[in-house]
């Protein structure tokens, strides 16, 4: 600022020396004033000049002179100098303010939004004439003892940089801006405004509620917009939202081109939908002189806070383009008597006021400039109550409200200093008082009062409370009537659930659009995809990919990265975006294949059965007596419950059928196969013993095989106990093995023990096969060991191929994979070992004899005689 202000000053210093000239000039005369025994400055923004590259004279006339070119009136900020005349009206009434004081006064200046300008006009403020002569001032009598200006963050620092040389308060009514509560820099200022620190809280609820992800900023290039974008960016990422843009927008000098020239070419171009503003009126104001039709094909959906008088544009500017906007207002309380002050207001109730006659003839005949001659034709009878919205409004705007606390807070401290005053008696009588303005500091740092709405004003910044807002919708009708409309509000630190409120229905859309617009960079997924991002783009930015297997995702979602794993009981639809309940399956047999095990099993127990029967019928014939009935009596009958055993491993398992099953089948197919090997040592010990009288005959003894099959059983006996002992098997479910299936099946407890019962059979059919393996050279007298050879190489391989076979299935398969085994293995024995002999029994009688087993070629032989 102060290579500004060297600028200024070398600039304008040869027009100080052109001519001798007393020190002090002409009064300044200010936009509008009125006297009083104290004066309180205030730079109000009254019209918009765009930035001329003459510096002119009579920046204080009552309206900008000619070197300010494209001069308009902001018609809504009169209702600011309104209030100001309202509130001194008000205390000037009040006897229990300033009661030795007749009167409070107030000069009013319009402020130009140009840092040039701005240091410029507060010089010339400071002089105190039209001509600027610096550290020289000639405001004697009529020096204000404190300023209100500061209707942006910009003003208040280009003021208050010049204002602190002379100790001047300066008291800010703009939005409130952390930077200017640092004391140390900015001593001399005070702001009156709540803080806004929350906003961006609201802002991104209403995006949230909205599911708007993709959305546009256009905010201040200042602190207070970097403050704003910084937290307002933070809280979009907690929620996936992204910021497809960001305009910045200058504020130090007005050029109404800017819109066009600018940033308005890059929104009209971009797809986002919503697109937020934040700033205040004055550094916005581009916004408001943009061409009609520019806005009228954007359709976009406008968020902005109070600071930015959304209904502010000139009187040719179209309002359909803002129409359904959302607007954080603060909530403020309403000022008793103001709405009726301004009822009454009208040029002849002030007939010295001719700022108010040039302002009442542009707003009701929207004329820029008038001659002296025509104000007094301009509806003298007319009240501001008629004048549509973007023209004024009746309710006190947050600005206005703020502007109404800062005259209370420099009267009561004016008061406050006036009792301290006349406590000392350092006032003599008939003596005017008049106060030095850097002797108000200490006063109005400890302001704290209850202005009439009941709400606590501050001026300490610590004491500021957090703003809460009303959310209005701008709605703008055919018959181009305005409105503002609650549809919700948003209140910081409430419980939650209460701070943010919306009613959806109540909002108002675009004529084209019933429902609230889509804002989204891509498209939800729909159930059954998840979202992957886009390499090198925002996360808002993504492509959607179907759920992997097993997994799914019920709902459109924009955050829905991963999938998720249905319930153990529960698998995913081809769709994959619900969990159906998993089928709950076991080897049944009222299906066709376990049905057709079960008659299988049922088929070759009867053939047993039959063969034990033609063996029992046909037991005093040679061949049986041959093949040691006891032997092919226990082989037939364990045989015959092999067959039945496989029927427990069909149907629902249940503890009693997980007990038996593995059990029995270890059980019974252990005596067959210690039956086959009694018999298998019996034929060799047979061989081995031919001679006559010899003693060894005694091991070819019944009593002998059927110690063996008891000695053999009675291990597996003890194997299985043990086992039951230990870990038993139970009935459990498998929820892995088929996708969408819950297999009711035996868990084997140990399977350990499972594998020994297993293994010990396998060890008993591989001795069983080696030993017939051996004997099967025997003469032909003893050709039975070739049958139980072959029997156990088919009990061996069914068995050997059972293993891998088994391990490699899953669920009810391994239940048909053990039942296969047991029905192939039983039917080999049965068949190599049995069918021979019936077929001999039966359709060869003559075959079943004493000699034709000693000697079955001669057999043979007699049988081609025949």
């Amino acid at each position: 600022m102060i290579p500004v202000l060297l600028v200024i000053l070398l600039k304008l210093s040869p027009s100080v020396h052109k001519t001798e000239k007393p020190l002090c000039f002409l009064k300044t005369s200010p936009s509008l004033s009125r006297d009083g025994d104290l004066v309180i400055g205030s730079f109000l923004p009254m019209h918009s000049v765009e930035v001329s590259n003459v510096i002119g004279e009579g920046l204080f006339q009552s309206h900008p002179d000619e070197s300010c070119r494209d001069y308009k009136w902001l018609h809504k900020n009169y209702q600011q100098v309104l209030t100001l005349v309202f509130a001194v009206e008000e205390i000037n009434r009040d006897p229990n303010l300033l009661p030795n004081i007749s009167t409070l006064g107030f000069h009013v200046y319009n402020a130009y939004h140009s840092d040039e300008r701005t240091l410029e006009s507060s010089l010339r403020w400071l002089s105190g004439q039209g001509q600027l002569i610096p550290n020289y001032s000639c405001l004697w009598k009529d020096q204000p003892v404190a300023i209100i200006g500061g209707a942006t963050s910009a003003l208040s620092v280009q003021m208050g940089t010049l204002l602190e040389l002379y100790k001047f308060p300066q008291i800010s009514y703009g939005p409130f801006d952390s930077k200017l509560s640092d004391e140390a820099q900015f001593p001399s200022l005070y702001q009156m405004a709540q803080r806004d620190s929350s906003l961006h809280h609201g802002i991104v609820q209403l995006m949230v509620q909205f599911e708007w992800t993709w959305v546009g900023l256009v905010t201040t290039d200042d602190m207070r917009g970097e403050e704003f974008l910084w937290n307002l960016r933070g809280d979009m990422i907690k929620h996936d939202i992204c910021l497809a843009y960001t305009e910045k927008l200058r504020v130090s000098e007005r050029r109404h081109t800017e819109s066009q020239d600018m940033f308005m070419p890059r929104i009209l171009q971009s797809s986002v939908r919503v697109i937020i503003i934040h700033g205040d009126t004055e550094s916005l104001m581009i916004l408001r002189y943009s061409q009609p039709i520019v806005y009228f094909a954007l359709c976009k959906v406008w968020i902005t806070t109070s600071h930015w008088d959304i209904t502010m544009r000139p009187q040719w500017n179209d309002g359909h383009s803002f129409h359904g906007a959302l607007s954080f207002y603060q909530m403020t309380k309403k000022i008793p008597g103001f709405k009726s002050f301004l009822r009454t207001v009208n040029p002849a109730q002030y007939p010295e006021d001719s700022l108010l006659k040039v302002f009442w003839c542009s707003a009701f005949k929207g004329l820029e400039k008038l001659e002296n001659k025509d104000l007094i034709e301009c509806s003298p009878n007319a009240s501001l109550e008629t004048l549509p919205l973007r023209i004024f409004d009746m309710a006190m705007s947050g600005l206005s409200y703020t502007i109404y606390n800062a005259v209370h807070a420099v009267a009561r401290a004016l008061h406050e200093m006036l009792l301290v005053t006349s406590e000392k008696n350092s006032i003599r009588a008939g003596e005017s008082w008049m106060p030095q303005p850097w002797q108000l500091h200490n006063f109005l740092k400890k302001i704290h009062f209850n202005n009439s709405a009941g709400d606590q004003v501050f001026l300490d910044s610590t004491g500021n409370s957090e703003a809460h807002y009303n959310i209005l919708e701008y709605l703008l009708f055919l018959n181009d009537t305005e409105t503002l409309v609650k549809v919700g509000q948003f209140i910081p630190n409430a419980p939650y659930g209460q701070d943010f409120t919306i009613c959806k229905e109540a909002i108002v859309w675009d004529g084209f659009e019933p429902k609230a617009p889509h804002a989204v960079c891509s498209d939800s997924c729909i159930p059954g995809f998840r979202k992957i991002l886009r390499e090198g783009e925002p996360i808002c930015c993504f492509d959607c990919s179907s759920c992997p297997e097993g997994e799914i995702s019920n709902q459109m979602s924009n955050n829905m990265k991963h999938c998720m794993k249905c319930p153990e009981d529960e698998h995913p639809n081809k769709e994959r975006d619900r969990c159906l309940p998993k089928a709950i399956t076991f080897l049944d047999i009222k299906e066709p294949l376990g049905m057709t095990l079960a008659c299988v099993a049922l088929f070759f127990s009867v053939l047993t059965a039959l063969i034990l029967g033609v063996f029992v019928k046909f037991r005093d014939t040679s061949i049986v007596k041959a093949n040691n009935r006891t032997l092919s009596y226990t082989l037939l009958i364990s045989l015959m419950f092999c067959f039945l055993c496989s029927l427990l491993f069909i149907g629902r398992p249940t503890a009693a059928t997980c007990l038996l099953r593995q059990t029995t089948f270890g059980l019974v197919f252990t005596v067959a196969v210690s039956s086959i090997l009694a018999k298998t040592i019996l034929v060799v010990l047979a061989f081995k013993f031919t001679k006559p009288g010899s003693r060894s005959k005694a091991w070819l003894q019944p009593r002998v095989s059927n110690c063996i099959v008891v000695l053999c059983s009675g291990i597996q006996v003890t194997l299985c106990g043990i086992w039951l002992g230990i870990s038993p098997p139970f009935p459990d479910t498998d929820l892995h093995s088929e996708p969408n299936q819950i297999i009711i099946e035996c868990n084997e407890g140990s399977v350990f023990g499972f594998y020994c019962v297993l293994g010990y059979i396998g060890f008993l059919a591989l001795g069983s096969f080696m030993v017939a393996f051996l004997a099967r050279s025997l003469p032909g007298t003893f050709n039975e060991a070739k049958f139980i050879t072959f029997s156990m190489l088919v009990f061996c391989s069914v068995w050997v191929s059972f293993l891998p076979t088994y391990q490699s299935t899953k669920g009810k398969a391994m239940v048909v994979v053990e039942i296969f085994s047991i029905l192939v293995s039983s039917a080999g024995l049965l068949g190599c070992i049995f069918i021979p002999k019936c077929y001999v029994i039966l359709l060869r009688p003559n075959e079943n004899t004493q000699e034709c087993i000693r000697n079955k070629s001669n057999c043979k032989s007699e049988k081609h005689l025949t």
